[in-house]
């Protein structure tokens, strides 16, 4: 796993570069879980932290061929904004999943537990973000 670390504030903001890699999705939802609790995250905003980072990172894994990322996490007001910017153009797809299916409903279950999901192209690829209250109704994910 290659990580350049850079980050002005550790409690509050948080920056990565690295290589996206299946090994190392669990390494990194641990990071972001452990900050989103630093940040005041209840049980339901650390779960729906787990399951963000884990469906962005697996996404590049299994899509973008330069699998160089940046995963981004910063507080904003009383919630948080996971960030992960890839080199591909190609915009996520959020579809209702065949129940059936082994694989395909990440994005779909995100998007129903985050307050907000979304993505920004740029020039050189794109942003995909989510955004969760730090402090959920009763402490679960929604």
């Amino acid at each position: 796993m290659t990580v350049t670390a850079h980050a002005a504030d550790e409690r509050r903001d948080f920056s990565r570069e690295l290589v996206a890699q299946p090994s190392g999705i669990e390494f990194w939802r641990r990071q972001v879980a452990h900050l989103v609790r630093e940040l005041g995250g209840d049980p339901g905003a650390v779960a729906v932290a787990r399951l963000g980072v884990s469906e962005l990172l697996s996404n590049v894994c299994k899509h973008v061929g330069d699998r160089r990322c940046r995963l981004e996490v910063e507080r904003e007001g009383a919630g948080v904004c996971v960030r992960l910017f890839d080199r591909s153009p190609q915009v996520p797809a959020v579809r209702v999943p065949r129940w059936d299916a082994e694989e395909g409903r990440g994005l779909w279950l995100l998007r129903e537990m985050a307050d907000a999901l979304g993505y920004t192209c740029v020039p050189d690829g794109k942003w995909v973000w989510f955004r969760c209250l730090l402090v959920t109704a009763r402490g679960h994910a929604r």
